[in-house]
């Protein structure tokens, strides 16, 4: 980012964060906060249209809607709350993006439901596989490089231009009364229009770019590519709250196949683990805690496009790498940890409350035999949370972020980062 741009987004967050803080004194007089909640008690359904006037490092300034929804399918004392999050946003990159992301509990907790589609014409730049020094690095594809035939490896942002399609839907089922849930799901994912705006096969001393060099010696298109695939789940889930717990933890393992005859341009397979804690730190205060979250990400079969490998930044509700662009740090696996701790603001109240956080990714590069942990890269960041809604313990989150490389991101959202 600029100087410029970066003042700019420090100005944003004060704006905002004055801003809500004048939302919220109004809502504790009249019990409402105008224009930006709407509940619809009969329903048992809070819903809260959240304009979005943010920036983070993939997308420049974002302008749009992002409406989240809570809602109970049952007796509020045995079913957990689901939660959907959507968007409509247009950005200063001239990306559309269009979102719906959901967490769904049936009656009793019977049935979970994970969904997350997507529609995006987007673009963002890449940095290689792997993280450390090997994160810009262009990948050694097995090609035989006479003296000064090929450029030097590239230092920097390889910006990618794409639209991309995502369906993703689980379906997971309690066993018997146990907080365990399993199941499958469907998935599909289709990049299209890619344009790889460095790749330069026609001058003198062409330039290649990761994108290229890792799909041509996999046997994949660079302009387009589809994975699709069924999965087998697994998931405990002891949380108070899904969307803002205080209490409990939460595991899902998540097993793709994504064999050619379901339409996919190579079979393969990939493996997705996920852990996540919450401990009090204070019995009679219990957001005064500190929260954890680690998850992990591997091709355990066969090849997947280069967008497809896994990513920072591209879990369900695309949470994870606060600081850093979407995608900074992608490899055949991945590894990503946060710890945040959380603490009001107020002795009795919890309108107000503050955050701190740090976490680290870590990913591979086999083509360069670059391996998991062998570098670690961090990020840290504070932010405030503001109730907006105590019943549904719905938080207004604005967060601001810095990571290695220079890299920093404003965020604006609903509900807690994990």
């Amino acid at each position: 980012m600029t100087q410029l741009i970066k003042t700019k987004v420090k100005t944003t967050f004060l704006l905002l964060g004055l801003f809500t803080a004048m939302m919220v004194c109004a809502q504790e007089q009249t019990d409402s906060i105008a224009v930006s909640i709407k509940e619809e008690k009969q329903k048992n359904v809070s819903f809260i249209p959240l304009p979005v006037i943010s920036s983070n490092p993939t997308n420049g300034f974002m302008y749009g809607l992002a409406p989240g929804a809570t809602w109970f399918m049952g007796d509020p004392t045995t079913t957990s709350v689901s939660s959907g999050l959507g968007s409509v946003i247009y950005t200063t990159n001239k990306q559309l993006i269009l979102t719906a992301k959901t967490n769904i509990f049936t009656e009793n907790d019977n049935w979970n439901f994970l969904g997350d589609w997507r529609y995006f014409i987007t673009s963002q730049p890449n940095y290689g596989l792997g993280t450390g020094p090997s994160s810009n690095q262009v990948v050694d594809a097995g090609f035989e490089y006479e003296d000064n035939m090929w450029s030097a490896p590239i230092d920097g942002a390889q910006m990618l231009e794409f639209n991309y399609i995502r369906f993703h839907e689980t379906a997971m089922k309690r066993y018997k009364d146990t907080r365990l849930f399993l199941g499958v799901g469907y998935h599909l994912d289709i990049h299209s229009n890619i344009q790889d705006n460095l790749l330069d096969l026609e001058s003198e001393t062409p330039v290649l770019t990761s994108h290229y060099l890792y799909n041509t010696a996999h046997g994949f298109s660079t302009t387009g590519y589809t994975m699709s695939g069924v999965s087998l789940s697994a998931s405990y889930d002891s949380r108070d709250n899904t969307t803002n717990p205080y209490s409990g933890r939460y595991a899902y393992i998540n097993f793709r196949m994504n064999p050619e005859w379901l339409g996919s341009d190579q079979g393969s397979t990939m493996l997705w683990a996920e852990y996540r804690d919450y401990i009090n730190l204070d019995k009679n205060r219990p957001r005064h805690m500190l929260a954890f979250w680690t998850y992990a990400s591997s091709v355990t079969s066969g090849n997947v496009p280069y967008l497809d490998l896994p990513a920072l930044g591209w879990d369900q509700f695309g949470k994870s790498g606060r600081a850093y662009t979407k995608g900074r740090f992608m490899g055949e696996d991945l590894w990503y940890a946060e710890m945040e701790y959380r603490v009001p603001l107020q002795k009795i109240k919890d309108t107000f409350g503050a955050v701190a956080f740090v976490n680290a990714t870590s990913a591979s590069n086999r083509m360069n035999d670059v391996h998991l942990f062998d570098h670690v890269d961090i990020g840290a960041g504070v932010g405030l949370r503001i109730m907006i809604n105590k019943k549904r313990k719905t938080n207004l989150t604005l967060d601001y972020a810095w990571g290695q490389y220079g890299a920093s991101g404003f965020y604006l959202g609903i509900n807690e980062t994990f």
